[in-house]
């Protein structure tokens, strides 16, 4: 479909929203004709006022003569002096797809990349653009694979597409602002009948009798309804405009290929996923590590870590790459699955142009470091920004670690409260343990029907595990305690425990093993403690 027929779609379903509140307000006004011709009284002057209040939201969301401007999101606008060579890759890029460059570009922190205009007329005349760049795109796909990313994104420009959002944005604005309206006032409706019962029943108590059940149902239909009409026309509305959005997706992987290559494009389009998942992972393993203990990483860490985690951890991205993940396509979704894109590319002749561009598209800016830490004063929270910054990924660790082991509280520490009535310490386990009491405390513990069932040796198979894991935490928080204990960073797994009188605990011998034998030892049928408090500080290890 080409961009004429497009904005005449858009244009014809942005029309219909007119049209559909139109035929609604002629019903509106059609009942009151009806009403007012049986006569006036009560009833006459209800069916009115409900009417006029059911055709305010409708007028009123007709009456919005402007498209709603988008909001830049979250990131830091460069300039040509800033990163001059970016900027001339822009601009060349731009050149090669016969369109006009964009006015500015924003850095943000995501793995996304996108273009947007804001033009006027409704879209008949062109307006300032904008090109929005995720700095993890540029620390995770090489120079090649940025320069195909950049044509797909000017190939909505060259498609009109950019321009025609306005009419699809503010048709969609329109109608659910609409439909907002109208669940607003089904909502107030109901809190006021809700407040009106609640009250009735307060009397009711209050002069001896019973309650009346709260009872709502049919509270706001008619608000309700004309909700249900616009979101009908909604998502008529989407399923047409989204549908044509595939379309355009297509097209814009066509002007890629075209200018950077087949290849660039087909290994971008499969590394964009790989990279998407990666940096989920980095976000929620890495770089909010320290949130608990209130600490940052270092300056320009918080996105410069992506880069490291990539590095170490190279064949996980690249089986990603290989297995393409087949996702049906829903009826709202703007995007083709990426494999069927993929297979469309890798579909096309050879051009021989495999090998150009492999260097990282990081080095495209002028001082990665330092753009790295200006965009976390750009895109982090104040409150963020507010924390102390680690001096390194071992401390942000090692203090992570500590204030969760400080806070922990573990199945165990709750069944020992409610069996003793007092704080959970370690200290107090031990003295449970050592009286004999150990089964019993663990008949505090949530248990599975099965488990709470059972009796004698099967009850302790049951419970051993939960306990193991929870003494195991309380030892280390008591270690962690008295600063004796820390962790081992790595980029490729797990962090791993150094205990006091070793190095890091991973042997089959050592301090890791002690431990675990002095854990078993503890929990056993017939519990000793007295090889845990011999590994214990002295202020656990004599109560």
């Amino acid at each position: 479909m080409g961009a004429t027929l497009r904005a005449l779609r858009a244009l014809v379903l942005l029309l219909g929203f007119y049209l559909l509140s139109l035929v609604l307000l002629a019903a509106l006004a059609g009942v009151d004709v009806l009403v007012f011709g049986w006569g006036h009284g009560p009833l006459t002057a209800k069916v009115g006022f409900v009417t006029v209040l059911l055709a305010i939201p409708v007028v009123r969301g007709m009456l919005m003569l402007r498209t709603p401007k988008g909001e830049d999101p979250p990131g830091l606008p460069v300039t040509d002096a800033d990163e001059p060579r970016l900027w001339a890759l822009v601009r060349e890029l731009a050149a090669a797809a016969g369109t006009r460059a964009p006015d500015r570009i924003l850095l943000t922190g995501e793995v996304n990349a996108s273009v947007s205009e804001e033009p006027r007329l409704l879209g008949l005349l062109p307006g300032p653009r904008r090109l929005t760049l995720g700095v993890p795109l540029l620390i995770g796909l090489t120079e090649a694979q940025l320069r195909s990313v950049l044509a797909h994104e000017y190939g909505h420009f060259t498609g009109g597409d950019t321009r025609l959002s306005a009419l699809v944005v503010r048709g969609r604005v329109q109608i659910g602002r609409v439909i907002g309206q109208f669940h607003a006032k089904a909502d107030g409706k109901v809190a006021a009948d809700r407040a009106r019962q609640e009250r009735a029943s307060a009397k009711r108590v209050a002069k001896g009798r019973k309650a009346k059940e709260i009872d709502t149902t049919g509270v706001g239909a008619t608000y309700r309804t004309m909700a249900r009409i616009y979101t009908a026309y909604g998502k008529l509305y989407l399923r047409a405009s989204l549908s044509t959005a595939r379309g355009q997706e297509y097209a814009a992987d066509l002007t890629a290929a075209r200018i950077a290559g087949r290849d660039a494009t087909a290994s971008a389009l499969r590394e964009i996923p790989a990279l998407s998942a990666s940096h989920d992972f980095y976000l929620d393993s890495y770089a909010t590590l320290g949130l608990q203990a209130r600490l940052l990483p270092p300056r320009g860490e918080f996105f410069g870590g992506f880069g490291r985690l990539l590095a170490a951890r190279e064949p996980e991205p690249a089986k990603r790459r290989a297995e393409l993940p087949e996702m049906p396509v829903g009826p709202y979704d703007s995007h083709p699955p990426i494999a069927d894109r993929v297979r469309r590319i890798e579909a096309l002749p050879a051009d021989g142009r495999a090998d150009e561009a492999r260097g990282a598209a990081l080095t495209l800016l002028t001082d990665p470091e330092r753009t790295l830490g200006a965009l976390e004063d750009a895109v982090l929270l104040d409150e963020l920004l507010a924390c102390p910054r680690a001096a390194g990924w071992e401390e942000l660790l090692n203090a992570s670690m500590a204030a969760g082991l400080s806070a922990a509280q573990t199945p165990l520490h709750r069944a020992l409260t409610a069996y003793t009535g007092r704080p959970a310490t370690l200290s107090a386990l031990l003295d449970v343990i050592d009286d004999g009491r150990l089964w019993r405390l663990a008949e505090r513990l949530p248990l599975s029907e099965v488990a709470a069932a059972a009796k004698g040796r099967a009850f302790r198979e049951f419970v051993r595990p939960v306990l193991l894991r929870s003494l195991r935490t309380m030892v280390l928080a008591e270690f962690s305690a008295c600063s004796l204990l820390s962790w081992e960073f790595s980029w490729t797994g797990p962090a791993t425990v150094r205990l006091p009188g070793g190095d890091t605990g991973t042997g089959d011998a050592g301090p890791e093993a002690d431990l675990d034998a002095a854990l078993q030892a503890a929990v056993a049928d017939h519990p000793d403690t007295g090889r845990l408090r011999a590994l214990l500080p002295s202020a656990v290890q004599n109560v």
